[in-house]
């Protein structure tokens, strides 16, 4: 289930650990301290990384389909070719991150601060953006299908080749200073 020791102890602290390509499905990893780890192309399907430091880490390419991220901590994390499709990312603060060409269908983004992220590429298909700060973000070609951007922030982002489109929904939104 998970390449992870099982001991009470393990997991507090991973600072720059190496668990590239590791198969860590359903591993509890909340609150953890992953500053700088190597998670490239892991597998962490289930996974719950609530509240865990994810600062600088490297997720190119893993695997967090379904992951809690709840208030996890992403700062100028790569998440590039992710896969995200379902995870729970409320609250979580994604500022500075690259998230390009990453699948975010269904992903749960409520209130999470994406300022300044680059999510060139991603796909936000059916994703819930309800309040999030998306301030400064490159969502150039990123499909935003029917995604909720109730009350979010798209001030100063790049949306060129973007789409954008709503099925059954009449949403307003601030388009002040979009590139």
């Amino acid at each position: 289930m998970s390449d992870l020791p099982d001991c009470p102890s393990c997991g507090d602290n991973l600072t720059d650990a190496d668990l590239a390509g590791a198969d860590l499905t359903e591993a509890d990893l909340a609150d953890d301290d992953l500053t700088g780890a190597d998670l490239t192309e892991a597998d962490l399907t289930d996974a719950n990384l609530a509240g865990a430091n994810l600062t600088k880490a490297n997720l190119d390419g893993a695997n967090l389909t379904r992951a809690n991220l709840i208030d996890a901590n992403l700062t100028e994390a790569n998440l590039d070719g992710a896969k995200l499709a379902g995870a729970d990312l409320t609250d979580a603060d994604l500022a500075n991150a690259s998230v390009t060409n990453a699948n975010l269908t269904n992903a749960n983004l409520t209130g999470a601060d994406l300022t300044d992220a680059d999510l060139a590429g991603a796909d936000l298909t059916e994703a819930d953006l309800t309040d999030a700060d998306l301030a400064g973000a490159d969502l150039t070609e990123a499909d935003l299908t029917n995604a909720n951007l109730r009350g979010c922030v798209l001030c100063d982002c790049d949306l060129r080749g973007a789409t954008i489109n709503f099925r059954d929904r009449l949403i307003k939104i601030a388009f002040k200073e979009i590139k």
